[in-house]
């Protein structure tokens, strides 16, 4: 089982002029295949909001993954890949491109992510588009990879099983 977190970046939805639904769509997504939502939470598009909830869920020691959804393409104020990016201290750079090559069968438009991934410690954190569909097909994108990108990060003997 692996235990998730997932934070919304949307100043829309975080001032309620929209609801929030990349977050539920990817609380369902976690929790049918039996994995555990930690923590849901929305913040706006803002740089330093979003580094201080994940330096603050990174360093509990609770989070296996954190994903985050919204603020990932080339608007002002999409800022969540430097925000990540100022958090991490791994890059985890196949994750994005395996997401970017996957969903570009399906539009063009993947093109103009600019999602990143890495780890802190020991949580691996994933930038997810912010349209509930493209952030759930992300997801489904790696999660055959998650498992043991999680046993490797935390050092698990039994990770070798699976190489």
């Amino acid at each position: 089982m692996m235990f998730f977190s997932i934070l919304t970046i949307s100043d829309r939805s975080f001032s309620g002029i929209r609801p929030d639904l990349s977050g539920p769509a990817l609380f369902q997504y976690i929790t049918e295949r039996g994995h555990n939502v930690l923590c849901a939470s929305i913040v706006p598009d803002d740089l330093n909001k979003i580094h201080d909830v994940l330096l603050e869920w990174c360093d509990t020691g609770e989070n296996d993954i954190i994903l985050t959804t919204g603020g990932t393409g080339f608007a002002p104020r999409d800022v969540t890949p430097e925000a990540t990016l100022s958090v991490i201290e791994k890059n985890a750079p196949g994750l994005p491109e395996l997401m970017r090559l996957e969903s570009l069968k399906k539009t063009p438009h993947a093109a103009l992510s600019r999602s990143v991934a890495g780890i802190r410690k020991q949580t691996l954190i994933i930038n997810l588009p912010g349209s509930p569909r493209a952030a759930v097909e992300n997801l489904e994108i790696l999660f055959p990879l998650l498992e043991h990108a999680v046993e490797l990060i935390k050092n698990d003997p039994s990770s070798e099983a699976h190489h």
